[in-house]
């Protein structure tokens, strides 16, 4: 049994429940407990995008501890992205190891 099968049909679009996008608020901090790892890098893309539209600089990005694979998947990414400014691990009060917080550039060439 599924978790979805006590919910009526229209609350999923697919077979599997997961097809429908979901919309994100555009925030100062993007959790990705609930994302694939494929979906990571154009999520952050997108993100950056949108987080510069509305003027936010600073982004908190929670990958969670674990392993430290998503941790190293993200820093990857961050540290060739044409949009970041710079980046470092979150403070202990807010995540530590567990997110990492991100400085957008303000003017992109």
């Amino acid at each position: 049994m599924h978790p979805w099968d006590n919910e009526p049909n229209e609350a999923r679009d697919g077979e599997d429940g997961f097809d429908a996008p979901v919309e994100i608020p555009i925030t100062d901090e993007l959790d990705l407990h609930t994302f694939r790892p494929e979906e990571v890098k154009p999520l952050l893309n997108d993100y950056f995008e949108a987080c510069l539209e509305k003027e936010i600089y600073s982004v908190r990005i929670i990958h969670g501890k674990g392993k430290g694979i998503l941790k190293k998947r993200v820093q990857s990414i961050l540290a060739a992205h044409r949009l970041v400014a710079h980046y470092s691990e979150a403070p202990p009060e807010a995540g530590g190891w567990g997110a990492t917080r991100v400085w957008l550039k303000k003017s992109v060439d």
